[in-house]
């Protein structure tokens, strides 16, 4: 296995405060799955917002929730479109949104985060399915919302980063919603899984490792026919990254998705188009979520924001 980069102190010196992470497969993701996402209560007290839970057909007819945080009375604001992480086999529409709910108290944004299907009791497209599903839904009701729809972004982390960057490409490609930006924070972008920092990050202990990551792949490529792995399911398989919407790409540089992440950038920037990216040193998969008030995790949030606010602002 080849020499990791070294964490972060601060960060390293959290990480060491807490149990160590369990290996993830068939047996334990019942387990695991519970403790993926917390309760949204704690994190909207203290704000003065408007909470709305929903649920709107999915593509097949299933049953999409989604739950929408709007500061009051919004009119033309911009709207966070919110997909999780997990692997793609945990978490729900509660995990991570302290990230875009600082995007609604800096930027006066609408958040609607997303409950798509998990792998693998779901498997193929269906996940990207549902996302790309609840974005249509928001640039039809974005009047409902007090939404501009001009300033809609897609945004996610870890596996909810690569549904957003499969939501964009499906949304160029088939004339949908102009999106303003994409946020891909740690995306898992890859399924082939077999990069440089992917084999840096194989074995135990780690927060996601390349064992984990070849688990949530094989769980969504389950229900895909022949050997075929549409771009829309993992991104970094797309022969043409022209005609996206601006991106903002980060990830950790001790971390399994660091490489495909930069290749992911380098194929945007290679056809003319807009990526911005930022690899933290010291950073590991996850750190700004898991850790939001280290030092490195603080820069990581202000940084993003304040590339969304200049996306954002009307001319």
């Amino acid at each position: 296995m080849p020499k990791r980069p070294e964490l972060d102190p601060q960060l390293s010196d959290l990480l060491a405060g807490m149990p160590d992470f369990p290996r993830l497969d068939r047996e334990t993701l019942e387990q695991i799955r519970p403790y993926a996402a917390g309760p949204i209560e704690p994190i909207l007290e203290g704000r003065a917002v408007d909470r709305r839970e929903i649920t709107i057909p999915g593509p097949d007819g299933t049953d999409l929730p989604l739950t929408i945080v709007s500061p009051p009375d919004a009119t033309t604001a911009p709207c966070i479109y919110w997909i999780h992480g997990g692997g793609m086999v945990m978490g729900n529409r509660y995990s991570q949104i302290d990230i875009p709910l600082e995007w609604l108290d800096q930027l006066g944004a609408v958040v609607v985060s997303v409950d798509y299907r998990l792998a693998p009791e779901a498997s193929g497209t269906d996940l990207v399915d549902d996302c790309y599903q609840g974005l249509l839904w928001v640039a039809a009701h974005a009047a409902e919302l007090g939404v501009d729809p001009s300033r809609i972004v897609v945004a996610g982390a870890s596996a909810g980063g690569g549904l957003a960057a499969g939501v964009a490409l499906r949304a160029r490609d088939e004339h949908g919603p102009a999106l303003a930006a994409q946020v891909l924070i740690g995306p898992m972008l890859d399924y082939r899984n077999a990069t440089t920092s992917s084999r840096q990050f194989s074995g135990e202990p780690g927060v996601w490792t390349r064992e984990m990551n070849a688990f949530g792949w094989q769980s969504v490529l389950a229900g895909l026919p022949g050997k075929s792995v549409p771009a829309y399911v993992s991104p970094a398989t797309a022969t043409d990254l022209a005609g996206l919407p601006p991106a903002y790409i980060d990830a950790g540089s001790a971390e399994v998705f660091r490489d495909e992440v930069v290749t992911y950038a380098f194929r945007i920037w290679s056809v003319g188009g807009h990526a911005d990216l930022h690899i933290w040193a010291g950073g590991f998969h996850g750190f700004d979520a898991l850790f939001p008030a280290a030092p490195l995790s603080e820069s990581a949030r202000e940084t993003r924001t304040d590339w969304l606010a200049r996306r954002l602002t009307k001319d």
